[in-house]
């Protein structure tokens, strides 16, 4: 509880916390405790970040590359300093294991260093004209952004957010999940620390709904970027219609992994079960639908299980913690729902399904055991629902055409994944896997250097890369005679 900082929000560089505001009360996930009060903005705390994020526009769009390129760098080597301490904080607030957290500032260290360099090649072109004339093409920051992020990686996330805008010279009024706000206000500080003027970034919590409302109902703000649920991006988008906000929107997924007979089966168990359970399969890429060739299917669900029932599960600030609790109370009452309707319409149950054994004593902490089932109906919810949880679903298919028709079948299309030795195959997934991330022969699909984004309703638009900046920038056209 000590090392647990006092909660606030920043608006206009200051830490703003008291008074008459609402508090949502901050759980640890793995023991059930309160580990602080988190202010609510009222309506006037959002007029006044809407009014100072105006103001910050107008000073960081005027800022050169050498700026923005210091601040970034000098923010990537503050998280570097601070990685134990901000690791502990996101995985108090979060219980992913404190492995995964310090992993996760890394990610942030190496996309703000990323687009540190970016600044630099923010390039326009110059069109061939007629003697006398002169048409340039420019890319200019599009102004004030509303920035949501969720509580799943709140590091990470709330980095991808704060990192585009910052590299392409707007504004930013970011609001992190209520869930975990220590770990956002930690990069923030970061960022303010490194020099990033107070008027540039800041951050408010709130009823979601309200604030959405209130930012996006203001022509102050000229995009959205969100990730999170694919019924709230809906939601969101909607909003941002009446005012014609540019959207980035990253979505939910369901992720398809198809495992064929001529892969190396060992070395697909070996990465794609750690994969799976990572921060406790809340994670909008995990590998989820296991679609596999039936000559395998049997030895491939075998050794899954075996090697989730060998997941060691606990607190994350514990060692030899391989998965922490979920998030809150609402996850593992919704994975236990999604199982047993599965369960009722034909599925095995090969392990998991409820609290893990060796937690049964235990009353507190929001635990769910590492779950596989197999050989589950379409019809299941679960098969059509992103589950967002610790829980893998494996069914056999008879050849390479029945897997991609069902990797495809649904609406979703973040990251898809494939193990396969044929190198004919590997091209031929990678053009019809409808997807924005193909991972074949590897479950890595991001990279601070590498756009992050999904297709159909899995949202539209990219984080990272130079095109997580251009996500943050529009395109001007200019003719001279």
């Amino acid at each position: 509880m000590s090392q647990y900082p006092a909660l606030s929000m920043i608006i206009d560089g200051t830490r703003v916390s008291g008074g008459s505001r609402r508090t949502h009360a901050v759980i640890n996930p793995a023991t059930g405790e309160v580990l602080g009060e988190l202010p609510l903005a009222d309506a006037a705390d959002l007029d006044r970040a809407l009014e100072t994020a105006q103001r910050g526009f107008e000073i960081w769009r005027d800022s050169t590359p050498q700026q923005r390129a210091a601040v970034l760098q000098g923010a990537a080597r503050l998280m570097l300093e601070r990685q134990e301490e901000i690791a502990r904080i996101a995985t108090m607030e979060q219980g992913k294991p404190l492995t995964e957290s310090r992993l996760e500032v890394m990610m942030n260290v190496g996309l703000f260093n990323f687009y540190a360099g970016e600044v630099f090649r923010l390039y326009g072109r110059t069109l061939v004209r007629p003697e006398g004339m002169r048409s340039t093409v420019t890319h200019e920051p599009v102004g004030p952004v509303a920035a949501f992020a969720p509580w799943n990686f709140p590091i990470g996330n709330v980095g991808r957010k704060l990192g585009a805008p910052i590299a392409a010279g707007c504004s930013v009024i970011l609001k992190s999940a209520e869930e975990t706000p220590a770990s956002a206000l930690a990069v923030l500080q970061c960022l303010l620390d490194a020099g990033l003027p107070g008027e540039v970034a800041q951050a408010v919590f709130g009823v979601p709904d309200e604030v959405s409302r209130h930012l996006l109902g203001s022509p102050i703000i000229r995009k959205l970027s969100f990730t999170g649920s694919t019924v709230v991006g809906k939601h969101l988008a909607r909003l941002a219609t009446e005012n014609m906000q540019r959207t980035t929107m990253e979505l939910g997924g369901h992720g398809p992994v198809l495992v064929f007979a001529d892969s190396d089966l060992e070395q697909v168990l070996n990465t794609v079960v750690p994969h799976k359970y990572r921060n406790a399969g809340q994670v909008c890429v995990s590998p989820t639908r296991f679609i596999v060739e039936d000559s395998v299917f049997e030895a491939f669900r075998d050794g899954f299980i075996a090697r989730a029932k060998a997941v060691k599960v606990g607190n994350g600030l514990e060692d030899g913690t391989q998965m922490g609790p979920m998030a809150n109370p609402r996850r593992p009452e919704a994975i236990d729902a999604l199982i047993k309707d599965a369960v009722a319409k034909g599925a095995k149950l090969g392990c998991g399904g409820g609290r893990p054994e060796a937690l049964q004593g235990a009353n507190q902490g929001y635990y769910y055991a590492p779950s596989v089932l197999s050989e589950v109906p379409l019809e299941a919810r679960i098969m059509n629902e992103e589950p967002f949880g610790p829980i893998a679903l494996i069914n056999p298919y008879v050849d390479e055409a029945a897997m991609i028709k069902e990797a495809n079948r649904l609406p979703y299309g973040l990251a898809a994944y494939a193990w396969t030795r044929d190198a004919a195959r590997q091209k031929r997934l990678a053009r019809r896997l409808e997807a924005g991330m193909v991972g074949i022969n590897t479950t890595m699909v991001g990279g601070s250097d590498s756009p992050f984004g999904g297709v159909k309703w899995s949202g539209h638009g990219s984080e990272d890369g130079i095109e997580g900046v251009l996500a943050c920038m529009v395109t001007k056209a200019v003719h001279e005679a």
